[in-house]
């Protein structure tokens, strides 16, 4: 049996942050998922957080063709500082493990061509208990923007549930007061949550982009709580999305050790669907040629930074198979066939019984993605097969006789909701 979702008012987002930036999902590296709190620099040079650790992710970025392929950011997670501020009541970096200081490394990473983001949190400590910022918004936000920082992922732990949205928005003004265009990263949604219900208004125009969800892990049990959750609450997120403000469902970590092929393609494809940041954490300098090539795949980044700037969502589910569904620039739309089945061999699924197939009118183009590149021409049916835990992602283009609004989503109207 076949249910449709409709979202009532989809496109309708309210006004964003204008800061200029994240008109397209923001794509980069952050440690947090692969190195944590690594400190540990004597026992574990290599792979600690330090200096060294993000000037060589700032080498393959360039060396391994990340750069061109999109990826900017080299992010900074928690557990760069000292455990207290200086004599002027400062932020400083831990100086056995940062040498030279956060400028040093945001001088290195832009002479690479790419950009710097750190980690800061509302509250009075950050997760791992180094400092934190309540109490000290102007004068954190004018440290990261003299040490000419890009990003700020801010954190919420340890601050009073109340406190958190204006602490989001005093920090939001003070990084606009330095006059430095710093891309802002907030989890203001996901901490909120558990006492009240976000307002997605004041988020947008406060954040480049939220966390709604907590940590992602490295398993596939994980990715699934993810997408379970967003579909579930994807009334509420997709009308948020757009150019300048995201729905973050956090890191990808395809190229560690918890994902099958197929599952990282399947995360790949979501992301992409979802018009999320493309945050690797994963290590750049050890990871498989698979892994490499589907992160750097030029068709489903295209997705990912479409122009349009829409996000997809969950349209159908048709026994144990999922369709995900998100417009895209030029009259076109990107299609993902999730097999939620871990049991036995590839299934076969009809485009026809896909919500966006109603535009194929007489007939629809057919450019399948994933799990390998084709152009299928038009067609009036089509069939995928889809592995195990895995996802076709395919754009489909309908023929010129077809009368298609993107802004509407018009075939989707007067549907029974999922």
């Amino acid at each position: 049996m076949l249910f449709i979702l409709v979202v009532a008012g989809l496109w309708s987002h309210a006004g964003a942050l204008e800061n200029g930036l994240a008109r397209t999902p923001t794509m980069g590296w952050l440690h947090w998922e692969r190195f944590m709190c690594n400190i540990d620099c004597e026992k574990d040079p290599d792979n600690c957080i330090s200096e060294r650790l993000f000037m060589r992710m700032a080498d393959v970025m360039v060396e391994e063709g990340w750069r061109e392929a999109g990826y900017q950011y080299i992010c900074i997670d928690d557990c760069w500082m000292h455990p207290s501020r200086d004599e002027q009541g400062r932020l400083q970096a831990d100086p056995a493990r940062f040498p030279g200081g956060i400028k040093k490394l945001a001088d290195y990473v832009h002479s690479k061509g790419l950009k710097l983001g750190i980690y800061a949190d509302v509250g009075k400590s950050t997760c791992e208990g180094y400092p934190g910022s309540l109490g000290h918004y102007d004068t954190d936000a004018q440290t990261f923007a003299e040490w000419e920082v890009d990003l700020l992922k801010f954190d919420a732990c340890y601050i009073d549930w109340t406190l958190l949205g204006q602490g989001y928005v005093n920090m939001s003004r003070a990084l606009n007061r330095t006059g430095r265009p710093i891309l802002y990263s907030c989890e203001w949604p996901l901490h909120e949550r558990q006492f009240q219900k976000p307002n997605y208004t004041a988020i947008r125009e406060t954040c480049n982009q939220w966390r709604n969800h907590p940590d992602v892990y490295d398993s596939w049990s994980s990715i699934k709580a993810i997408l379970d959750w967003t579909a579930t609450n994807q009334a509420e997120l997709v009308p948020s999305a757009g150019p300048g403000g995201w729905n973050d469902p956090d890191m990808l970590v395809i190229g560690n050790f918890g994902l099958s092929p197929d599952q990282q393609e399947s995360q790949m494809a979501l992301w992409a669907i979802m018009a999320a940041p493309l945050l690797m954490s994963n290590d750049l300098r050890a990871i498989c040629p698979r892994s490499k090539r589907l992160l750097q795949n030029r068709h489903i980044i295209d997705i990912s930074q479409d122009a349009l700037g829409k996000q997809g969502y969950r349209t159908a589910k048709v026994e144990g198979i999922e369709v995900w569904e998100r417009p895209l620039s030029n009259g076109r739309l990107a299609v993902a066939v999730l097999n939620r089945q871990e049991i036995g061999g590839p299934r076969t699924f009809s485009l026809q019984a896909a919500p966006a197939w109603k535009m194929c009118r007489p007939q629809c183009g057919v450019t399948q993605i994933l799990p390998w590149y084709e152009e299928i021409g038009f067609k009036t049916e089509h069939q995928v097969s889809v592995n195990p835990s895995g996802t076709a992602l395919l754009i489909i283009t309908p023929s010129s006789q077809a009368k298609f609004r993107t802004d509407e989503m018009h075939w989707l109207e007067n549907v029974d909701v999922l």
